[in-house]
């Protein structure tokens, strides 16, 4: 009996071997990506030490890598339509990691232009792979037919979590910049190089044997350009909007803030964001659970209503075990924004592509720009009150959370 369910096949004609390494490959790939931006995001101090920067000034330089994103996003769905997601994976995770290690070199050299090229480099390598990798874990989630994306987001979390403690202890140890993020670098080629030969073809879903070199068929540019009138998508986008502001606003700005507003020391500051990305890893796991049970809109309206709360009481409460508290619950509440408008977006296959680079493209507006805002205001209201934006699209999240509702197909085949 179990080993006629080892081979079971899956759409396609997969094992569930094939698809287990699928889904495997994949929890590496979002892994990747969290340790490179945690990497990044918990040697900010030091960076804007070295700089010797101004909190505007390295709000310009945070918008590098939104920069770097928005423009890859613009291109994202034409790319993955003519390469393929798992083709667009390999060529990201070439070019990308060339881009971080520039960053880092530019750290050494204290160029903040050579520092800028890079991240904007980085940036759009990363947006376009984004698009790519929730394209092939939404088709391995309607493969699987059960809930999972959130897990392919915990385990981008888990590794923002591995880089935050690798940031605070090389900070600690006193390893350079330079060494960390060209390190840092290799690791992203190596790591994702080797696992993405176990990747399939994301149009392998609903019976569908099509394979990648059949991408570039769905749909021409004006069919993927008029998924922008659809009000569902805009919906859709402005959740992830919300959610995405609230994560990235920590990643970018947490662990300065802790600092600035909260008197940690730059060590304290990198263990404050790994208590986020902790946080959002953990609810990212969870998120699973409830969201079988209780569906998509009731547990994004309890994630915005938490990450309100959240974001409350770090920016509002001197006290930073208060503070700490608010950090976990900001995380908690933050952590299935972005995952399940991805596969909101994704329900549909034949239009996935463009609906999830549309809806990834409005959320990394809060990425592109949220850094210079934050920072603008920061320097006249301090970091702390200079989050209250965020609060905002937050609960505007939260109140548009209808428009993620599940179709009914999919509610029937879970």
């Amino acid at each position: 009996m179990a080993s006629s369910v080892s081979t079971a096949p899956y759409a396609g004609g997969l094992s569930r071997t094939q698809v287990v390494a699928w889904r495997n490959a994949l929890f590496v790939v979002f892994a990747m990506c969290g340790i490179a931006m945690a990497s990044w995001a918990a040697r900010l101090p030091t960076v804007r030490d070295a700089l010797a920067a101004s909190s505007a000034q390295m709000g310009w330089l945070i918008f590098a890598i939104s920069a770097g994103s928005i423009l890859g996003l613009l291109g994202s769905s034409h790319i993955v339509a003519r390469l393929g997601a798992r083709r667009t994976i390999v060529l990201a995770f070439l070019l990308g990691p060339a881009g971080y290690a520039l960053a880092g070199m530019g750290v050494g050299l204290t160029s903040y232009p050579v520092i800028f090229a890079g991240l904007v480099v980085f940036g759009s390598c990363f947006a376009v792979c984004d698009v790519a990798m929730n394209l092939q874990g939404a088709a391995n989630e309607r493969v699987l037919r059960r809930t999972i994306m959130p897990v392919y987001h915990a385990f981008f979390s888990g590794g923002t979590v591995l880089g935050a403690g690798a940031g605070a202890l090389l900070e600690r140890l006193g390893v350079p910049v330079l060494v960390h993020i060209c390190g840092t670098a290799v690791l992203l080629v190596v790591g994702v190089q080797l696992s993405v030969r176990f990747l399939r073809s994301e149009h392998l879903v609903d019976g569908d044997t099509e394979t990648e070199t059949d991408a570039a068929d769905h749909g021409t540019w004006r069919d993927r350009l008029a998924i922008w009138r659809e009000p569902a998508t805009l919906l859709i986008g402005l959740i992830v909007l919300g959610m995405a502001f609230a994560e990235g606003s920590a990643n970018d700005w947490l662990a300065l803030s802790s600092v600035d507003g909260h008197g940690t020391s730059n060590e304290g500051g990198a263990v404050v964001f790994g208590v986020f990305v902790a946080a959002m890893t953990i609810g990212r796991l969870a998120g699973v659970l409830v969201i079988d049970r209780f569906g998509r809109v009731p547990v994004l309206r309890a994630s915005a209503a938490l990450a309100v709360v959240g974001l409350a009481a770090y920016i509002l409460v001197p006290n930073i075990v208060v503070a700490g508290i608010g950090v976990v619950l900001w995380g908690l509440g933050a952590s299935l924004g972005f995952p399940v408008g991805m596969s909101a977006a994704a329900d549909d296959p034949r239009r996935a592509a463009a609906r999830v680079s549309a809806v990834a493209t409005i959320g990394y507006c809060a990425f592109l720009i949220g850094p210079p805002v934050i920072g603008f205001l920061g320097e006249h209201v301090g970091l702390l009150y200079a989050l209250v934006p965020v609060l905002v699209l937050v609960a505007v999240s939260g109140l548009v959370s209808g428009a993620a509702r599940e179709r009914a197909a999919a509610r029937r085949q879970r």
